[in-house]
């Protein structure tokens, strides 16, 4: 079986994306699953299951969303492996830039939209930059021109990845997308396996439920920022 790691900010059209891929990868022959990781809710789940995708659905709650996705994606493989998938889809919002943690060896997909700005590409973390695919959607709504920019500064982050334009409405871009799923090397266990880029360091008092601000009650990995010192004014 094949794992592809999916991440892209909310609302980026990952869902829709997926579903048309999904279809050609039916037409193909293979059977494709989704695991859905989110924080709070979502109801994706209930688009796959519409389209008779069979689909897991994890929510983080108050759980850092990277830990989450780590401690449960092996569980999602072995399902995956029991259904006899072809093709298991991580799909998850990248809330902090680095969500759904990619994996050395399992193809990784960032999904970026071309409404989000021109410069959002350049304040990414890991999530573009480890990508071996990176989607841009809903060029259908901007001019060539931006695209063509946004487009730029996505291969300024990330120049060895291959970028693609798809739209989630029409499908255009799926038959190229599918076949780099397709081509995805099989693995059978993630155990061992490694991250491509660490965990963010964690474990502070608010991790641990404090609610109260100040330094008092600030405990563990605590970063401050450099606040330069401001001249006083001169008193005659």
């Amino acid at each position: 079986m094949k794992l592809i790691t999916v991440a892209g900010p909310p609302s980026s059209g990952k869902t829709s994306m997926l579903l048309r891929v999904i279809d050609w990868l039916k037409e193909q022959g293979l059977q494709a699953g989704v695991v859905k990781f989110d924080c709070v809710a979502s109801k994706d789940d209930e688009r796959y299951l519409a389209k008779d995708v069979p689909v897991l659905l994890g929510l983080a709650g108050n759980l850092c969303p990277d830990h989450y996705f780590v401690t449960n994606i092996e569980a999602c493989v072995r399902w995956g492996q029991s259904l006899e998938l072809d093709i298991l889809i991580s799909e998850s919002a990248g809330l902090c830039n680095r969500c759904s943690p990619f994996i050395r060896h399992a193809l990784a997909v960032c999904v970026i939209d071309n409404l989000s700005g021109a410069n959002t590409p350049t304040k990414m973390g890991p999530l573009l930059k480890q990508a071996d695919i990176v989607a841009i959607t809903k060029g259908d709504i901007v001019s060539q021109a931006e695209r063509e920019v946004f487009q730029y500064q996505v291969r300024k982050v990330n120049a060895k990845a291959e970028v693609l334009q798809i739209n989630g409405l029409t499908g255009q871009g799926k038959e190229r997308l599918g076949a780099l799923l397709k081509q995805a090397q099989d693995i059978d266990t993630l155990d061992g396996r490694k991250l491509r880029f660490s965990m963010p360091a964690a474990v502070c008092s608010y991790c641990l439920g404090e609610t109260k601000i100040g330094s008092d009650y600030q405990m563990g990995n605590v970063k401050s920022i450099a606040i330069p010192d401001v001249p006083r004014p001169e008193v005659s």
